[in-house]
């Protein structure tokens, strides 16, 4: 898989920053290409929304890189520079007065063939068309890097349903680190995703907007030092260790807890965090974390996206979501999918 490999000074400058800084260092993104042309986002959509979107009733919960030895320790995190902070664009109600949500499921085809899903986070940003997810969820890198195929998102998915559309991904960034080195504390991505679509029952497709103005963005952090707690929001599907299944991977599910540091085995991490939770890793992978969460706005800024989870004290429970920890580094993979456009894949059309 050929990637673009960005060279960036970072400068953090956009709308609705309410802190902003400008490290004066330079970092490298990645662009990892999803479906480029329109024509192939055509049939990604067809793929996934063709025989009554049975390929996404289908789906499983992806289940690579899920588990992770961990342990908490006290040493606090070190930013690389000041705090910053990108607002977000609060949810909005359909005709129906139904709350919409940034909330959903990141479809793809896995390397082994079969339809999967992760978590995913609609984000806000200059061309209202970003989606956060973990890296590993848009690429595997065990499998040489190869991007995952067929990636869309789908915000509120239920049972085959589309209620806000499907919005296939156009190409993903993410940091040069976790595409050459496989380090996961830079386990993360930013995908850019063209219009929205949905079917009618002839397979006609239609435009249905940009991603955050129709469900709203949630905000974007980094640098942050003081976030005693967060809300992770997830679709947690998998068993503990001990066998028990507490989650369908069929609803949205939340949890609120402390952060801390950690230390990781079997994978390279540098300066991980960790979050309370009880999410099972298959399902849960992508899922946000929110500090500053408005129940009533139902917004809050992305400040951790996990990357798998850890039973920390032994008890066949897992306990604990583990995530990279946003620093400057991630504001420009971030600030850089934000300044790509994507555009509409057609107002209408058949996916026959």
């Amino acid at each position: 898989m050929r990637r673009t490999l960005i060279a960036l000074g970072i400068g953090l400058g956009l709308l609705g920053s309410t802190v902003v800084s400008a490290p004066a260092q330079a970092a490298s993104a990645v662009k990892v290409p999803l479906a480029l042309t329109v024509p192939t986002a055509q049939q990604v959509a067809a793929f996934w929304l063709a025989d009554g979107a049975a390929n996404l009733k289908n789906a499983t919960p992806y289940a690579v890189q899920t588990v992770v030895h961990g342990e908490r320790v006290s040493t606090p995190v070190v930013p690389d520079g000041a705090p910053g902070q990108i607002d977000p664009l609060p949810p909005l109600l359909s005709e129906e007065g139904q709350p919409s949500t940034t909330w959903g499921k990141v479809f793809f085809v896995g390397a082994d063939g079969q339809a999967h899903w992760c978590t995913g986070t609609a984000i806000q940003s200059k061309y209202r068309n970003l989606v956060a997810t973990a890296g590993h969820c848009v690429y595997d890198p065990q499998s040489d890097g190869a991007a995952l195929d067929k990636w869309v998102f789908v915000p509120g998915y239920s049972e085959g349903t589309t209620p806000w559309g499907l919005y296939v991904g156009k190409q993903a960034l993410t940091h040069y680190d976790f595409d050459v080195y496989a380090d996961y504390g830079r386990d993360f991505a930013f995908v850019n995703v063209y219009n929205g679509v949905v079917s009618s029952s002839a397979g006609v497709l239609t435009d249905t907007g940009r991603l955050t103005e129709t469900v709203g963005g949630q905000g974007f952090a980094w640098n942050q030092t003081s976030t005693p707690s967060v809300d992770v929001f997830g679709y947690p599907a998998g068993p503990h260790p001990d066998g028990t299944r507490p989650y369908t991977g069929q609803t949205l599910e939340s949890s609120t807890g402390p952060t801390f540091t950690m230390t990781l085995s079997g994978i390279s991490a540098d300066q991980p965090i960790g979050v309370d939770s009880p999410f099972t890793g298959e399902g849960s992978l992508g899922s946000s974390w929110l500090y500053g969460y408005n129940s009533e706005s139902r917004t809050g800024y992305l400040t951790g996206i996990t990357i798998s989870v850890s039973d920390t004290d032994g008890d066949n429970r897992y306990d604990t979501g583990v995530s990279p920890y946003f620093d400057r580094e991630a504001a420009v993979v971030y600030n850089t999918a934000a300044s790509l456009w994507t555009g509409s894949i057609r107002r209408t059309g058949s996916i026959a």
